[in-house]
C-alpha cells in the first residue's frame, strides 16, 4: 500500500501532538493488518489515502477499489475500549451503529466501513429545521433504552464506569486532581458538593437505569445516510452513567442554531421512548434537568483521560477544559 497510492497527513492544530504515527515499524503493523483485513473481505487499497492525527486517535481513510472508502482508527489507551464496544453495540443493537469489519481490541484498532453523509454535512446543505434533530434523539435515546440490560457488559469492555450513585465520588477525583482552578472556583464547588450528593440521590430514585453515554454526541459524531437514520460513532468518550446525560452536547448545538425555545420539544422527543413503567412526565423532565447538570461531570472526566500527561497542570489543555466543564455545575439547566 505504501508504494501503490500516495498519502496525505492532517495534524490540524496539534502539529507537537505525539502519536504511535512517529513510528515506522507501527506505520508498517497497520499498514500490513489493514490489508490483510481488506483482503479477508475480498477488497483491495487503491488511490489516496488519508491520515488525520489528534492527541486522541490515529484515522486513516483508506481507498478501496470500486470507489468506496474505509476507515482505520488507532485509540490511545485512554479509550482503546472503542473498537471492542463498537463491534458488541453491532450484535446488540444493530442499525443503529456501524458494523466493524474488524477489531483488534488488544491493540486499540478498528477498520470501519464508510458511514455516509455525516449529519453536520446535511446541516451545511440543506435548511434542516429541529424536526431532525428530534428524530435523532428519538432513535438515540431508544438505543440507549435498548442497552439498559447490558450496562455490566459495556464496563467489562474497558468503558468507564460513572453510575449515578457514584458521581459525588467522581466529583470528588476530578476536583482533588485538577489544579488549573482558581481558589474562588475551587471554594464554590466544594461548597456545592452537599446539593451535588442530593442531586445524584434524587435522579437515581426516579428509576431510570443506568446505561452507555456517548457523552459527545454532536452533529460531526453521527452519519444520516437518508432522511430520518441516523448511525452513531465515535465511541471514545463513553461511559456507563445516566443515559440523560447525553442530552446536554446535542440539545446545545441545536440551541445554537435554533434558539433557546427548541429546548423542550428536544427534550420531550428525547423522553419519549422512556416513557411508560409508571413514570410521570413531571419525574422524567426533573430528570433530565438533573442529569443535565450533572453530564458536566462525565465532559470533564474525557478531558482527563484524553490529555493525562498534562491534567494535573495549571493551563494545560486537560486541566483548563476540565476545569471549565467543573464550573458548569455551577449553572442551573436551562430545561
Amino acid at each position: 500500500m505504501r508504494q501503490e497510492v500516495s498519502m496525505t497527513v492532517d495534524r490540524g492544530q496539534y502539529e507537537d501532538a505525539l502519536t504511535p504515527w512517529e513510528q515506522e515499524t507501527w506505520r508498517n503493523d497497520v499498514f500490513g493488518w489493514v490489508e490483510g483485513e481488506l483482503a479477508a473481505h475480498g477488497l483491495r487499497v487503491t488511490g489516496r489515502t488519508e491520515v488525520r492525527l489528534r492527541p486522541w486517535s490515529v484515522l486513516v481513510r483508506v481507498c478501496v477499489r470500486g470507489g468506496d472508502s474505509v476507515w482505520f482508527k488507532a485509540n490511545p489507551p485512554a479509550s482503546a475500549f472503542e473498537g471492542a464496544l463498537t463491534r458488541a453495540l453491532a450484535r446488540w443493537v444493530p442499525g443503529h451503529v456501524l458494523r466493524p469489519l474488524a477489531v483488534d481490541a488488544d491493540r486499540g484498532w478498528s477498520l470501519l466501513p464508510d458511514g455516509g453523509e455525516l449529519f453536520r454535512s446535511v446541516l451545511a446543505r440543506e435548511a434542516a429545521g429541529p424536526g431532525a434533530w428530534e428524530a435523532l434523539l428519538r432513535q438515540y435515546a431508544a438505543m440507549q433504552h435498548a442497552l439498559v440490560p447490558y450496562a455490566r457488559d459495556i464496563e467489562q469492555l474497558g468503558v468507564p464506569a460513572a453510575r449515578t450513585t457514584a458521581l459525588p465520588d467522581v466529583f470528588d477525583g476530578l476536583l482533588a486532581k485538577n489544579h488549573a482552578l482558581g481558589q474562588e472556583e475551587r471554594r464554590s464547588l466544594e461548597d456545592l458538593r452537599p446539593h451535588l450528593v442530593q442531586w445524584c440521590a434524587e435522579l437515581a430514585a426516579l428509576g431510570i437505569e443506568d446505561s452507555l453515554d456517548h457523552s459527545d454526541l454532536h452533529d460531526g459524531q453521527l452519519f444520516n445516510p437518508e432522511p430520518g437514520r441516523f448511525t452513531f460513532f465515535d465511541w471514545g468518550d463513553a461511559a456507563v452513567s445516566h443515559p440523560f446525560c447525553s442530552l446536554l452536547v446535542p440539545a446545545r448545538r441545536a440551541r445554537d442554531r435554533y434558539g433557546h425555545d427548541v429546548l423542550p420539544r428536544l427534550r420531550d422527543a428525547y423522553l419519549e421512548p422512556w416513557t411508560g413503567a409508571g413514570r410521570t412526565t413531571a419525574d422524567l423532565r426533573r430528570a433530565v434537568s438533573l442529569a443535565w447538570r450533572l453530564s458536566a461531570l462525565g465532559r470533564a472526566c474525557s478531558w482527563g483521560r484524553l490529555f493525562p500527561a498534562a491534567s494535573g497542570s495549571a493551563g494545560a489543555t486537560g486541566a483548563a477544559e476540565s476545569a471549565r466543564w467543573l464550573l458548569e455545575l455551577l449553572k442551573d439547566p436551562p430545561v
